[in-house]
């Protein structure tokens, strides 16, 4: 027995593996999509998140329905909390919504796919190296996919900069533009609570090959996740100057700024 048949066989009720298989998903033959998703991996890792969804973050999300049924979204929103907790709590908000949910797809940092087999498990259950390739082939295949503009510049950004938003980069309004993608902002407000870092050790880092080496408390503290959604933003056109490009990666990064402060302001306790 193949260890995602076992996981499924101890963790995955019968109505959650019904529940997954409706949400349609094209895969090979073999059970992968040319990504590395498997259906079946994915409906384990969905059982495991469910729990510290609803439990242990209480994560409440707002406006998820903004999020269009089909066809290519560019979900974006900002990064933090030292580890990729909020790309999993989006994807589980996105994937387990009432109507028409979808099975988003997250980009990754480079470090993670050269851990062994931490790498194919990412891709089992729909993560896939933040590459502009892969991107771009995913949103030619009406995928959802989550993306931070701010990339490890948010993640390991320290407490004390907290929901500051870093520097975006404009590699995802390209797509979007080329794509015709939706893009929908999402405001996360919680994570910066979950490993606050008071420091970040660059030489060790640097020695050891990771993008950053926190000081913090050795564990995950249960913060309260508030997660808004805004309503989709579309960009026409292609062939525009890099100017123009900024501006509307600006229109989008100030989006998202209004949904954190939007949480931060709905929030009524850190824990």
């Amino acid at each position: 027995m193949s260890l995602a048949s076992f996981l499924k066989s101890r963790l995955v009720p019968a109505k959650l593996d019904e529940q997954i298989n409706r949400i349609r998903k094209p895969i090979g033959s073999l059970g992968y999509d040319p990504w590395g998703y498997n259906n079946e991996t994915f409906k384990s890792g969905f059982a495991l998140t469910k729990p510290i969804y609803e439990k242990y973050f209480r994560t409440e999300a707002h406006g998820v329905d903004h999020i269009p049924a089909e066809g290519p979204v560019l979900i974006v929103g900002n990064h933090s909390g030292q580890l990729p907790i909020d790309g999993v709590l989006v994807g589980y908000a996105v994937a387990s919504r009432e109507k028409d949910p979808r099975i988003p797809r997250a980009m990754i940092e480079r470090f993670f796919p050269t851990v062994p087999w931490l790498g194919n498990l990412l891709n089992e259950v729909g993560a896939a190296l933040g590459d502009p390739v892969n991107c771009a082939r995913m949103l030619a295949n009406n995928e959802a996919i989550i993306v931070f503009p701010e990339g490890i510049r948010g993640s390991g950004k320290l407490y004390r900069d907290r929901y500051q938003l870093q520097r975006f980069g404009n590699g995802f309004m390209h797509l979007a533009m080329k794509y015709k993608a939706a893009i929908v902002p999402v405001g996360v407000v919680g994570c910066e609570e979950t490993i606050p870092a008071i420091a970040n050790i660059k030489p060790l880092a640097k020695a050891l090959g990771l993008p950053y080496v926190p000081v913090a408390m050795p564990v995950v503290l249960p913060a309260k996740v508030h997660l808004n959604f805004g309503p989709p933003m579309y960009f026409d056109g292609e062939d525009i100057p890099e100017e123009q490009v900024d501006e509307r990666v600006a229109q989008v990064k100030a989006e998202i700024d209004r949904l954190i402060d939007k949480g931060l302001k709905d929030r009524k306790r850190l824990f």
